[in-house]
């Protein structure tokens, strides 16, 4: 499968033959990216290039950002107290998308901006509904920011509607694949360590590549998730507990790339990915579905909305709400079922058809 192009990286191979990559934005030094993209190294050198780091503090393309145009606007949120209070992942995804925009509309005056331009960037996006309410969602954080700094008196993206996800979102796990990828990696591996800290936590990816012996405290593990700064305190499941034992660990993370370094998150979204593969489980499955399955596990438990929610985090119940409501609705269904035939028994075979005489 082709790699994804990664934005404003370049690839090619020197004299030597050697492949060598390198971050090149127009008006800006070449940064040298080293190691394979995925790569510790790599996403680290990469990310400190996108937040302008390796070129100083300055935010890119603030110097060339004329007064009230979009560039302007873009490089002004980026810089805000308000942005960099976002969690990292969502950070990244914004900044990414607001550089694509930035680079189409740049010079463009962010004040003549209509609700009928950002409907239409919105519906061109149409075959990919979630990328289209990522744009509409960070677009609506910059205009915001454009408000309170006064570069705008409306807000063009209010009124603009959503494209409709007609999706569950990602793939929730199933017992039969849980079994067969167990079953593929078996206890003191790093695959099965990572499926356990996933299943038995029901964390994030971003959270669970962060986790460490140092976060064990009497028979709990502690989290701060990344995404929402929400701490939260889970007792170790017995199966968690047991891999957890049986798996060596000598770093100050549970899980490490081959070289011993942490895995960033799209390292390890790539690396387990590959192992989901080595167990032969398609369906798209994902280290984030293994959340899912985690909710999924304690609603056909009997746990409530809350409960569930005090494990996994989730700031919004609407997201666990599902869970309960699928599980409950399983168990009145078989309830009714079991009533329904306890009224009606099964009457098959009491009736004795006489076979039609030969004429």
């Amino acid at each position: 499968m082709r790699r994804p192009k990664m934005l404003y990286v370049q690839e090619f191979k020197d004299r030597h033959g050697k492949v060598r990559r390198y971050f090149r934005r127009a008006g800006h030094k070449p940064v040298p990216l080293p190691g394979l993209p995925g790569s510790t190294e790599f996403q680290e050198a990469y990310q400190a290039a996108l937040d302008g780091i390796s070129g100083g503090k300055k935010e890119i393309g603030i110097d060339r950002s004329g007064p009230g145009t979009i560039a302007a606007a873009v490089a002004s949120y980026l810089a805000s107290a308000t942005f960099q209070a976002l969690a990292d992942e969502t950070r990244r995804t914004r900044r990414n998308i607001l550089e694509r925009f930035r680079e189409s509309h740049g010079e463009k005056r962010i004040a003549k901006l209509g609700q009928h331009h950002v409907q239409e960037m919105v519906e061109a996006k149409a075959k990919t509904p979630s990328a289209a309410r990522n744009l509409l969602n960070t677009l609506r954080a910059l205009m915001q920011h454009c408000r309170m700094v006064r570069m705008i008196k409306a807000d063009p993206t209010i009124g603009v509607k959503r494209i409709k996800i007609k999706t569950d979102g990602y793939y929730t796990w199933t017992e039969a694949d849980i079994a067969k990828f167990e079953e593929r990696h078996p206890i003191g591996t790093k695959p099965r360590l990572a499926l356990a800290l996933l299943l038995y936590t029901a964390q994030r990816r971003s959270d669970i590549i962060a986790m460490g012996r140092q976060h064990i405290q009497n028979g709990s593990i502690r989290v701060k998730q990344s995404k929402t700064g929400i701490s939260l305190e889970i007792p170790i499941h017995a199966n968690l507990q047991a891999v957890l034992d049986k798996t060596p660990s000598e770093h100050l993370t549970f899980l490490t790339t081959a070289y011993g370094q942490p895995f960033t998150a799209a390292g390890f979204t790539n690396w387990f990915r590959d192992r989901c593969n080595d167990a032969g489980i398609g369906n798209g499955a994902s280290a984030h579905g293994l959340r899912k399955a985690a909710c999924r596990r304690l609603a056909e438990a009997g746990c409530s909305a809350n409960v569930i929610a005090s494990i996994s985090g989730h700031v919004s119940l609407r997201e666990v709400q599902r869970y309960t409501m699928a599980a409950d609705q399983k168990r009145m269904a078989a309830a009714g079922m079991a009533t329904v035939t306890k009224a009606f028994p099964n009457r098959t075979g009491t009736q004795t058809v006489k076979p039609r005489r030969k004429v």
